[in-house]
Parts: C-alpha cells; structure tokens; sequence
C-alpha cells in the first residue's frame, strides 16, 4: 500500500519498476478509489522525497493512533488529524485528507502490531521540537470531544514514552490540557457533590 511506503514498513514495494516516464505505481490506492482526482493527489504524494513523505505518514499515523486510543474516531478527530497534517506537513488540504484517510484505515488495520515502531520511526526522523508539536496534537485530538478520557491518556502517554520525550516536558504539554482530562473532571464532580451535600 501507498502508505506503507510512505513509513518505509513496506520495503518490498520498493522493489517493482517505475512506468515509462519515472511515474510511480499507484495501483494499489487506485483499486478503491478510481477517481482522477485520488490519482493526481497521489502522484503529489509519491512526489514528495522519500523523508518528507516518511515524516508527514508518520506524523499523520501517531495522530490516528492517538485518536482510535477509544476505538473510534469521530468526524471531529478526523477533522483535527487533516488540519495538523496540513498545518505541519506543509501539504495542502487535498493532500492532508488523503494522507488522513490512509493513515486512518492503517490505524484500524495495523494499530497494535505497528503503533510502536512507527512512532519510534517518527522519533528518528524529527527534532525534539516536532516531536512536541506532535504530542500536544494527540493531546488536542484527544480533547476533540471536550473530554480527555483515561483510555486516551493512557496512549497519548505511551506515545510521549516512545518519542522519548522527557517527564518535564511531556507534563508540560499535558497541563495545556488539564482541564478536559476526565480524572480531573471526575475530581471535580466529586468535590461539587461533597461541597452540596
């Protein structure tokens, strides 16, 4: 798949020739989505250098893993993941959609078997700085609902481990989110219900 190349899991798809011209193969996307708008966005895609492409599927990946941390990801997480992809991987809305739906689908299909390795690829492909801004997205898309919820934390936390982020750091970006963390919130309503009785 596409994206598999993109996060450099797919090394044997390296292997098959280019069509005449230098065109990259994009049979597989094009199977499930036969429009010639998909092809031109993925031939965009495909353009990209292999470290760029390789940062921006990664990128878009821990985002969807962040998001699918409740099993499901909701219109607004999605919304979320295309806006960040685009706002961090310079890419344009079309582009950022995209990468979005195949980040998604590979998610769902391979969540669990590759969430670690693609976030320790991330970690080796970006700055301390980018890693940051990667967290405090997974944070946000945990938060997309108004409520960070201890199943999301608790990835949103995995992931910081694996980015080899420090403590500091990583309680840093959390206290932006204090407020939607649902241990806090169920704090509160205890406290509230306590203070009435």
């Amino acid at each position: 798949m596409v994206f598999r190349r993109f996060l450099g899991l797919d090394r044997s798809a390296d292997a098959p020739a280019r069509r005449a011209g230098g065109e990259a193969p994009v049979q597989d996307l094009a199977d499930s989505a036969e429009t010639e708008t998909v092809r031109r966005i993925v031939a965009r895609l495909e353009a990209l250098p292999p470290a760029e492409a390789r940062y921006l599927a990664s990128f878009a990946y821990v985002m969807s893993r962040a998001a699918e941390a409740d099993l499901d990801i909701s219109d607004e997480e999605s919304r979320l993941i295309e806006r960040f992809t685009a706002e961090y991987g310079g890419v344009d809305p079309a582009q950022a959609l995209l990468v979005t739906e195949m980040a998604k689908f590979q998610a769902r299909l391979q969540g669990g078997t590759e969430d670690y390795v693609v976030t320790r690829e991330f970690r080796s492909i970006s700055t301390v700085d980018q890693r940051i801004a990667l967290l405090r997205c997974c944070f946000a898309i945990g938060a997309a609902d108004g409520t960070i919820t201890a199943e999301e934390a608790t990835v949103v936390n995995q992931i910081a481990r694996e980015l080899d982020l420090e403590p500091d750091v990583v309680n840093t970006v959390r206290a932006e989110f204090h407020e939607q963390l649902s241990s806090v919130r169920a704090l509160r309503r205890a406290s509230g219900s306590s203070d009435t009785a």
